[in-house]
């Protein structure tokens, strides 16, 4: 049986400041990159086996993930695929609002001028059909909570409350079975 790891980023300014970050490339604060050398340390101290880390290209994914493989020696790759949602007119609003958690539990919803959530799981599924076809490769990905929630959709049958509220803390580390 294979299995891959996920790991979301660190703590960014405006997860900090409460706002949906989206496609909208935040970097993290001092918190976010502590959180991502504690998340190497916590593979190193529990021996996980992971050949390569991909990572998002927005910069909250990226620095974790070359700190991680900074830190752990593990070879770091882009995938374009890993950018978080585009959640269009929601970006840089408040994530706890009522508005948006309804607007995420509407799939065909592309938030005005944003990306709709079954164009958002295409992409993730084709990466996570990648991996899965993979028995060999241990990989973690460094992504963000919009797509933690489409990843666990993969492997569990989620009711759309359940989806729209799902989520991971900053630097979490979740492994996955397949």
């Amino acid at each position: 049986m294979g299995h891959f790891y996920f790991v979301r980023h660190g703590e960014s300014l405006w997860n900090a400041a409460n706002k949906i970050c989206g496609k909208t490339d935040i970097d993290l604060n001092e918190k976010g990159y502590e959180q991502a050398e504690l998340a190497a340390e916590e593979i190193i101290s529990e021996n996980l086996k992971i050949d390569l880390i991909l990572s998002s290209p927005l910069k909250r994914a990226f620095h974790t993930a070359e700190v991680i493989s900074r830190k752990t020696g593990i070879p770091l790759k882009v995938d374009e695929r890993l950018i978080e949602q585009d959640f269009g007119i929601y970006e840089g609003t408040p994530r706890n609002s009522e508005e948006f958690r309804l607007a995420k539990t509407s799939f065909i919803n592309s938030f005005g001028n944003g990306e709709n959530m079954l164009k958002t799981a295409h992409r993730i599924y084709s990466v996570l059909d990648e991996i899965t076809g993979d028995d060999e490769h241990v990989v973690l990905i460094a992504a963000h909570n919009g797509l933690a929630r489409i990843i666990q959709s993969y492997f569990t049958d989620m009711t759309n409350e359940e989806f729209a509220s799902f989520g991971i803390r900053n630097c979490e580390i979740r492994r996955f079975d397949f």
